[in-house]
């Protein structure tokens, strides 16, 4: 569902007549609902149970979908508004629901890391998925609206819907708001090495989201020609291999802390976007260098999924992911706002702030100061 109601945004933008300079103000405006609202429904998830949360998910794909298939041109800001709620809940309460079960079963450690790396495998895959069935709805005829994929999104919201309202319990929550924000303040706002994994998490939610803005810009720029529909599946299967790396990594013969393959694969992202910023005209080099930095993401998505479970209580989990979240959401409106409808910065200069973020030390000091506590952790 979440790869078919992005699979062709623009498209369906532009079906309606709209500009775009339009189009910038509708994506700010589901910036900002991430940006004023996404960032407190981590919070609401670990309160009420990351069970409801995952279900207002389905219920929003569900509402615009029966929206877009009965109105002929649905309002573009309200879609936007639902869909950018529906992506900030998919970021952090899936996951936080898979924790809280497995924590509830008594699952060992490793068990809980190979489901991280899956997770990632899986919902890159399933990207690739939306956009063959997406296409495949659509067909040949592109005189069709672009709204024909949500037929598919109708079908998968009432599946999903009746399979995890009748199909679990849930983990509902007993402490009052007072308890979880005195908590909250002791674990999250009181602890430096949350405050450094938060910022890193932000660096990294910020460069893929730039990414995804600015990579078919980048890669049509000089009046090139180009299948992008054939690229995406490219880099969603290099994000598949990179999170296959996981298990060798950090459970096969290398067997490195968590913080130690990050100190590298940070400032490798960081590297393959600056040469991307440096105004890379060769094609060939700059698919290499998507398909390298998608890599490193496959890689280090379950790597910071494993590092909140070692710094981070479950029942703060989703609350200190949106937390975290709400600084690259922050800039990303304000870049968003400059380039697209002021003009005042260049696409490099964006995808550079990107590369600098990623090359901050503070993995470096995480590093330091969590050796002890790992040592600790990993004997479970």
């Amino acid at each position: 569902m979440e790869g078919l109601g992005s699979l062709f945004g623009e498209y369906e933008w532009a079906k309606y007549g709209v500009s775009k300079e339009q189009m910038v103000v509708y994506v700010c405006v589901g910036c900002a609902a991430s940006l004023f609202i996404g960032t407190f429904l981590g919070m609401l998830s670990d309160l009420m149970g990351a069970k409801k949360v995952c279900l207002l998910f389905f219920m929003l794909h569900l509402f615009v979908s029966i929206v877009k298939r009965i109105i002929t041109h649905p309002s573009i800001w309200f879609a936007s508004f639902c869909m950018s709620l529906a992506s900030s809940i998919f970021s952090f309460s899936f996951e936080t629901w898979m924790v809280v079960e497995l924590d509830k079963l008594g699952q060992r450690q490793d068990a809980l890391n190979d489901m991280f790396w899956l997770m990632t495998f899986v919902e890159a895959s399933s990207f690739i998925g939306s956009q063959f069935l997406g296409n495949w709805l659509i067909g040949s005829n592109r005189d069709k609206t672009a709204v024909s994929p949500y037929i598919a999104a109708v079908v998968l919201a009432f599946v999903s819907i009746i399979y995890v309202a009748r199909g679990s319990k849930g983990n509902p929550q007993t402490a009052s708001f007072n308890d979880y924000w005195t908590s909250f303040r002791t674990h999250i706002f009181s602890d430096k090495r949350v405050w450094m994994l938060s910022w890193s998490q932000a660096c990294v939610h910020f460069s893929i989201a730039v990414f995804w803005i600015l990579w078919a810009p980048t890669v049509v720029a000089d009046g090139r020609e180009v299948q992008l529909g054939l690229i995406y599946p490219c880099l969603m299967g290099a994000r598949m291999l990179g999170s296959t790396a996981f298990p060798w990594v950090f459970n096969g013969t290398i067997s490195l802390r968590t913080e130690e393959c990050l100190v590298y694969a940070f400032p490798v992202m960081g590297l393959l976007l600056s040469i991307v910023a440096y105004d890379c005209h060769d094609i060939g080099v700059l698919l290499v260098l998507f398909f390298l930095f998608h890599a490193c993401v496959g890689l280090v998505l379950p790597s910071l999924a494993r590092l909140r479970s070692m710094y981070v209580p479950n029942e703060l989990r989703g609350g200190m992911i949106c937390l975290s979240q709400a600084p690259a959401n922050m800039m990303f409106l304000l870049f968003l706002a400059q380039r697209g409808y002021y003009y005042t910065v260049a696409n490099s200069t964006i995808i550079a702030f990107a590369a600098l973020g990623l090359s901050s030390g503070c993995l470096y000091m995480l590093k330091r100061s969590g050796k002890q506590l790992y040592q600790n952790w990993h004997k479970l």
